[in-house]
């Protein structure tokens, strides 16, 4: 990851900050997206010379066409978007769910990761490639009671993943996405406070560290997870755990 410059939306906390800081250590220039100004500002200036702060709602596209000609007017170009941002609530029946919440999660969770690709695909186009890693889910497959805003929005971010690869794949566009299990970050802890659902049941200990999905997303940038292009990689597969040294 030399010198590779990575976006990473959803940076303020949890496998963002996680991701940030560990593609910041294998030497990449990293660029945090996330509302929070502030955080992630304490975030890069942790981090140092090599990383930028930029305010954005990736709901908006127009900022986040904006963070993209930023960076570009920093660092030169865009190797790696990693499209993190998210949110869960509303956790509620589908006949009981508000509307405008529901409809926010599609925006933020669906949405986003569509606006990142639009933005940052034809920058890559022209520089002869890059990777675009989404953050997908196990609720992208299956049903989770009571979460339908969060579910269908990850079913349509992994449909997006492999539309992407179908589309630009053979021209450099590698397309993943990342399913990492149950994360201790404060999504699970929202989780756990309403009481809602079989992930609700959980204990913190049963979740991962935030740092393991990270070591997953700088793996998936290299060629060794090329057998996944269009695909999600599951951290939950012993395999992929073994290949990452991860116990």
């Amino acid at each position: 990851m030399q010198n590779k410059v990575v976006m990473i939306t959803g940076a303020s906390r949890g496998i963002g900050e996680a991701a940030a800081r560990r593609f910041a250590a294998e030497g990449a220039k990293v660029v945090l997206l996330a509302r929070s100004g502030d955080q992630i500002a304490e975030i890069a200036g942790d981090i140092g010379e090599n990383a930028l702060a930029i305010p954005c709602d990736v709901s908006r596209y127009w900022e986040m066409e904006q963070a993209v000609v930023a960076t570009i007017a920093t660092f030169g170009r865009v190797d790696v978007l990693i499209g993190n941002a998210g949110m869960i609530a509303p956790m509620a029946p589908l006949a009981e769910a508000d509307p405008e919440a529901w409809g926010q999660v599609i925006d933020v969770n669906l949405k986003g990761i569509y606006h990142g690709i639009r933005a940052v695909v034809p920058q890559m186009l022209a520089q002869g490639g890059g990777t675009v890693i989404s953050i997908s889910s196990g609720a992208a497959h299956d049903p989770y009671d009571p979460w339908s805003a969060y579910c269908a929005s990850k079913a349509g971010v992994y449909m997006l993943t492999r539309q992407l690869h179908l589309e630009y794949g053979a021209q450099g566009i590698r397309s993943l996405g990342l399913s990492p299990g149950t994360v201790a970050t404060q999504m699970q802890r929202d989780i756990k406070a309403s009481g809602l659902g079989r992930v609700a049941q959980l204990e913190w200990t049963d979740h991962i560290p935030p740092e393991w999905p990270a070591r997953a997303l700088v793996w998936m940038c290299g060629s060794q997870a090329d057998d996944w292009l269009g695909q999600d990689v599951r951290l939950r597969d012993a395999a992929i755990r073994h290949a990452l040294g991860l116990t």
